[in-house]
Parts: structure tokens; sequence; C-alpha cells
């Protein structure tokens, strides 16, 4: 079943987003399928239609982990200062008007939206915390951080363009 199966799997995955972990989690799939297979309980009736729904469960575990996975923008530079090395006047200057270019934009998104992306970035804070701190439902915080982050990529966007 492995040898049958493997490439279709293997092109699931690559077309959903996942080239580079497309071999682990073929892996993956068959292990689920023959843990399941090891358990107490009733036989799996369809092995194949089994595989593959544990591979689109895989598969969407999967996006929802690089969707979700944020690095806060200070780790970011960080750790990109600390692959460089010393910094240089120009890069010291480059992110000074980066920094300076995403407050201006921080500051023209409504209030609760400002609020949200800096709560998440900046404090590291679950969107459970911040629904908590707000007093609103986590849903309404993902939908304020998908605003702000589409009008800060598309101002980010723009500028890349006009330079």
């Amino acid at each position: 079943m492995f040898v049958e199966h493997a490439p279709l799997l293997r092109g699931f995955f690559t077309r959903r987003g996942a080239r580079q972990d497309a071999e682990d989690l073929v892996q993956e799939t068959y292990l689920r399928l023959l843990r399941a297979h090891e358990g107490p309980g009733e036989a799996i009736a369809n092995p194949e239609a089994y595989l593959f729904t544990v591979a689109l469960n895989l598969s969407r575990e999967q996006a929802a982990r690089r969707r979700w996975s944020t690095v806060p923008i200070e780790d970011l530079e960080q750790l990109r200062q600390g692959v460089a090395g010393e910094e240089s006047v120009e890069d010291a200057a480059e992110r000074e008007q980066r920094s300076q270019h995403l407050q201006r934009l921080l500051a023209t998104l409504p209030e609760h939206t400002r609020a949200v992306l800096v709560m998440q970035y900046r404090d590291g804070l679950s969107y459970k915390q911040i629904a908590e701190r707000l007093g609103v439902s986590p849903h309404m915080v993902k939908k304020h951080v998908v605003r702000g982050l589409s009008v800060c990529r598309r101002a980010l966007m723009d500028r890349a363009e006009a330079s």
C-alpha cells in the first residue's frame, strides 16, 4: 500500500504548499494508519479512504501551523542582527525608517485593530488572551488581525513598488 500510494500522497501534500515537508507528511500519514489499525476496535473498512482522510487532516494541520506560527517583529530583527553580526550605519538607518513607517501605518488603523496587532506581535498574547482583555470573542480578534495585516501588507507592497 505504501509503494502504491506514496507518490500520490507526496503530490497531494506538495500541491497544498508543503513541498519541503511532503516526505515527512507521507510517513506521518502511514504511521497514523498503522496506529489506528493496531488499536482496539473495529478494523478499518476502507484503508485507502482512511489514508486520504488522514492525509487531508495532516494537510490542514500543517496549513494551520504555517498560518498561525507568528514570530514577533523584534525577534526577527534580533535574529537578523545575530546572523549578520555587527550592524552597519546604513542598516540601522534603514531599520529606523522601517520602524517609523510601521508606526505611521499602525496609527492609520482603527483603534481596536491597532490594539490587537500590538498585543499579538509586541506582547506575544494569544487570541484568547487578547479577547479576554478587550471583552470580545477570539473570532473577532482574528478578524482584527487579518484586517490589520492586510492593510499593512498592501501599504508595504505599495511602498516597495514606489521605490
